[in-house]
């Protein structure tokens, strides 16, 4: 696998989970939560991408159960084209069916409760989508 950091978004209607990797690529964790709709949101990512100088960028992409396209699915494909017209780093869409739930259930079992801990289960869904494309990197060598 290629040394360098990773960045992975998970875009939401409110709020945007940020999470990076380490350059050799094994621990993922938590960066910031962004707002939506943040007037600056595009100054605070292309900040992010000055701090980490990403060689990829990965955006969560929220299918359906079944397999189809979600509502929430074309919205992270569009924030996937905003990020790949300002960076010139490869912007990869991956499957994350349930990192926000996963990240709900895991802050619920170490005792927090969702409410108050919106933003960090942001970030959580962030680490498990780049926790995801980092095995999948691995695996393709």
């Amino acid at each position: 696998m290629q040394r360098g950091r990773r960045v992975a978004f998970d875009y939401g209607d409110v709020r945007i989970g940020v999470a990076v990797c380490d350059p050799d690529g094994i621990l993922a964790t938590p960066v910031v939560t962004l707002k939506r709709n943040d007037k600056k949101l595009k100054e605070h990512i292309l900040q992010i991408f000055t701090d980490y100088e990403p060689i990829h960028i990965y955006v969560g992409k929220p299918w359906h159960m079944d397999g189809r396209e979600s509502e929430s699915a074309i919205k992270a494909v569009n924030f996937a084209k905003m990020l790949s017209e300002i960076t010139s780093c490869p912007v990869t869409l991956i499957d994350e069916r349930l990192s926000t739930v996963t990240a709900t259930r895991n802050m619920q079992d170490s005792g927090v409760k969702s409410k108050d801990a919106r933003s960090a289960i942001d970030q959580a869904a962030a680490v498990a989508i780049l926790n995801f494309a980092l095995e999948i990197d691995a695996q393709q060598g």
